[in-house]
Parts: C-alpha cells; sequence; structure tokens
C-alpha cells in the first residue's frame, strides 16, 4: 500500500524529535495519549444523521432530531431543499433529486420531541421553510489540525502533535486529515496566527477554503490550578462559528508512555 505524503512527513518530524529533551518528547506522548481518549468524543459529535425543518422563527430553526437520532448541542447541519428528480438518459429510470443548499444549523438546544437550532443562510439562497431538509453527511468530513497553541510555560517541542492528532482522526474513519505540514504552510504563507481561528470568523471561512475542508481542529495546551489541559476546540470552516471543545487534564507520563502510537520506536531503539 503506498504511503500518504503527509504521513512520510510524519516520519521526519519523529526524527527530528528524537534528540529533544525527554522532558519535551513526554509532553507530545502525553497530549497524543489524551487526545486519543477524547477522540470518541469528537467522533460521536458527527454522527451521519437526517432530518427534516418542522417550524421556523425568524432565525431559528426547529428540527424533528432528538438526542435518540443522535442530536446535540454545537452540531452543525446542513439545510437544503429537494428539487426535481434527475434521470437516467437511456432508461429513464430516477436517479435522485437535484438539491440546493439553503444554509447552515447550529443546534442549541435538544428536547425531548425536537431541537432547535441557530441558521445561517447561504448569500442569495431562497428563505428556509417547514419540510426542507437538515443533515450531517454519511461521507467523510475533511478536517484540518492546526499547530498546537502552548499557552503554558514549558516551552515544549510540540511540531509532531497535529501529526499524530491528524493520524488519530483519519483512523476513525470518520474523518479525512488534510496534511499537517500544508496546513502550516497556509498560515505561514498568509501571516496568520493559529489564534485568529478563535476570534475571527472571517479568517477560518477563507483559509478553510483554501484546503476545501469542513472544520478546523485547534489543540491549545493550557495551565489550571496546577493541573495542565488540552482543550481541543472544532471550528467550522463553513460559517467560522467555534461549535464544540472538550478538555482533559493531560494522561501522566507513564501512561503516555504505555500508549506509545504503532509508528513510534521503543524507547530502546
Amino acid at each position: 500500500m503506498r504511503t500518504s505524503p503527509w504521513l512520510a512527513r510524519l516520519s521526519l518530524a519523529i526524527a527530528l524529535l528524537l534528540g529533544a529533551a525527554p522532558a519535551q518528547a513526554g509532553l507530545a506522548d502525553q497530549v497524543g495519549a489524551t487526545f486519543g481518549l477524547l477522540l470518541q468524543e469528537v467522533v460521536a459529535a458527527f454522527p451521519p444523521i437526517e432530518g427534516l425543518v418542522v417550524s421556523v422563527d425568524g432565525d431559528r430553526l426547529y428540527l424533528d432530531l432528538t438526542e435518540k437520532e443522535g442530536a446535540q448541542p454545537g452540531q452543525e447541519l446542513t439545510v437544503f431543499r429537494k428539487g426535481e428528480v434527475f434521470r437516467h438518459p437511456m432508461t429513464r429510470k430516477p436517479l435522485g433529486r437535484f438539491e440546493e443548499i439553503l444554509g447552515y444549523a447550529q443546534v442549541q438546544r435538544v428536547l425531548p420531541r425536537f431541537s432547535e437550532a441557530a441558521f445561517i443562510p447561504v448569500p442569495n439562497a431562497p428563505a428556509v421553510r417547514a419540510e426542507d431538509g437538515v443533515r450531517i453527511t454519511r461521507g467523510r468530513i475533511k478536517v484540518a489540525v492546526v499547530p498546537t497553541v502552548d499557552l503554558t510555560k514549558l516551552k515544549a517541542d510540540l511540531r509532531r502533535v497535529p501529526f499524530m492528532l491528524a493520524l488519530g482522526l483519519e483512523q476513525t474513519k470518520r474523518f479525512q486529515a488534510v496534511d499537517p505540514s500544508a496546513v502550516q504552510e497556509l498560515f505561514l504563507s498568509h501571516r496568520t496566527r493559529v489564534e485568529e481561528l478563535l476570534v475571527r470568523p472571517e479568517k477560518a471561512v477563507a483559509l478553510g477554503k483554501t484546503l476545501e475542508v469542513a472544520g478546523w481542529l485547534v489543540p491549545v495546551l493550557l495551565d489550571r490550578r496546577g493541573a495542565t489541559y488540552l482543550d481541543v476546540t472544532w471550528i467550522s470552516a463553513v460559517t467560522g462559528t467555534p461549535l464544540f471543545s472538550r478538555r482533559m487534564v493531560l494522561t501522566r507520563a507513564d501512561a503516555a508512555t504505555d500508549q506509545r502510537f504503532p509508528w513510534e520506536p521503543r524507547p530502546e531503539d
């Protein structure tokens, strides 16, 4: 099987780190292992679901999706309207229906019989109405993992962290991750800091179009009450909105060692 170019770069990134101080290498291990514990929560935020708009009240949508169907606050669903049937040119058998994207529904409340969402329209699209469809795609979701924002005083070498997180996302088969090297080069060429994605939606949208991604995963290291945490925030590359965050205290160094990734050499190698 042919190796992905960015996986080859991952090997290079790890090789560069082999000469780093053990504390630095250990911190990267802890970040990777901690993300592994958060990963299923990230996957759970993107179930392949489809439903209907049941009511519209200004910029509020009410959907026929509940927790049972997989709806949860922080999700962003595509709002669409089905059009005419298209047919096979020879047999005239129906193959599907045209669809028009109307905008995006960001779920804010999930109640026992429906969910409430904020509506963000697509410019020049028709107004949304009851019986329009909403969905989270069944296809793989394309995501870009950005370089780690380190708000601690540890000064660790975290260069391989985006590669580990991207590979973890890839292995779930729910996401398609962009080469983290390409992500870093994009930020450098646009003279953009990662932190800008968190406060400037227009940046998240513009850069997202360049990479053709649906979302950004922003890993942040921070200290709180004597403990170091990993915080990962998902930002929509379609609307620029931060949709959800997950936070966990870093695993212990010995636990991280036990959870080494399959591509990494053992300490004695």
